[in-house]
C-alpha cells in the first residue's frame, strides 16, 4: 500500500470524481480530474460497476494517466455483510488488480454501528497479496461507511492500523459542507499518517470552506441535469428515470481549477 503520499510536503490538493458510466469516465479525464473512483448506480451511493465498464476504465487510465479506485460494494442498504458476500467484494478486489487499476474503495461495519475488522482486516490483505503479485499496490481507502460509525475518531485509528490510504468522509454529516469541524478534527488526528478524503456536496461554492479544514484530497460527482427530454415510452416502462443527471466536463473543469489553484502545502 502506498501511504499518504500525497500529504507530502508542497503536494496541491487533489480532486477526485465518482463516475458511474463511460461517458463519466472521458469527462472526468477530459475535464482534469486526479483521480477517478469507478462506480454504478451514484443514486444509492454508489455500488460495484460491471466488468466491462472496469476494462474500459482500466484502459482510459491507462491512456490519460488518471488513476481509478473501484468502488466494491455489492448492494445497496446497509454495509453489515454475510460471508457470501464478503467473498463477493473479495472478488471485486481481484478484478480490480487483474485489470489494473489502481486502488479500491471498501467498507464494512458489524451490528453495532462498528467497523466491521475481521472482514476490513481478510479485504486488506488480500489486496496486499494482490499488490505484491503484480508489483504495484493497490491503494486502500475506507468509503462513507466511516460516517456511520459510532465513534469516527476511534474508527480513524482503526482505518490507520489496518493499512487503510484513506477515509472518504463527509465527517459524520449528509453533506461535507456541515461536517467542517469533525473534518479539520479527523485532519488533525490523521497527522499525516492517513489521508482524510472530503466527500458529499463538494462544489465550487463549498470548496473553500472543506479547504480551511487543512484536508487535500477531495471527492465531488461534478453532475449537471440532462436536458434532453426522457423518452416517454421509457418512463412508462420504468427503463429510465426524471431529473437524470450525469458527469459534466464542464463543472468537473471548474473544479479542478480551483483545486489546482489552492496553495500548497507549505
Amino acid at each position: 500500500m502506498s501511504g499518504p503520499e500525497d500529504m507530502a510536503r508542497g503536494a496541491r490538493p487533489i480532486l477526485e470524481v465518482c463516475v458511474e458510466d463511460l461517458q463519466g469516465v472521458d469527462a472526468a479525464i477530459a475535464g482534469g480530474a486526479d483521480r477517478i473512483e469507478l462506480c454504478a448506480a451514484l443514486a444509492v451511493g454508489g455500488l460495484t460497476p460491471p466488468a466491462s465498464l472496469i476494462r474500459v476504465a482500466a484502459s482510459a487510465s491507462d491512456a490519460s494517466g488518471v488513476p481509478v479506485h473501484l468502488l466494491a460494494r455489492p448492494r445497496e442498504g446497509g454495509f453489515v455483510y454475510t460471508t457470501r458476500e464478503q467473498a463477493l467484494i473479495a472478488d471485486d478486489i481481484r478484478t480490480a488488480a487483474d485489470a489494473g487499476l489502481a486502488g479500491i474503495v471498501i467498507g464494512a461495519l458489524d451490528a453495532d454501528h462498528r467497523l466491521d475488522l475481521p472482514a476490513l482486516a481478510g479485504w486488506a490483505a488480500h489486496a496486499k497479496s494482490l499488490g505484491d503479485a503484480r508489483g504495484r499496490p493497490l491503494s486502500l481507502t475506507l468509503h462513507r461507511v466511516f460516517d456511520l460509525c459510532r465513534d469516527m475518531p476511534d474508527a480513524l485509528e482503526s482505518a490507520v492500523t489496518l493499512g487503510f490510504d484513506r477515509i472518504l468522509t463527509s465527517g459524520g454529516t449528509p453533506k461535507a459542507i456541515d461536517g467542517v469541524k469533525m473534518l479539520a478534527a479527523l485532519h488533525r488526528q490523521a497527522a499525516g499518517r492517513i489521508i482524510v478524503l472530503a466527500g458529499s456536496g463538494v462544489s465550487p461554492e463549498t470548496l473553500p470552506a472543506i479547504l480551511v479544514t487543512g484536508v487535500r484530497e477531495v471527492h465531488a460527482s461534478c453532475r449537471a441535469p440532462i436536458t434532453t427530454p426522457a423518452d416517454p415510452a421509457e418512463l412508462r416502462f420504468g427503463f429510465t428515470s426524471a431529473g437524470r443527471s450525469a458527469t459534466d466536463r464542464d463543472a468537473v473543469e471548474r473544479l479542478a481549477n480551483m483545486v489546482a489553484g489552492h496553495p500548497a502545502l507549505e
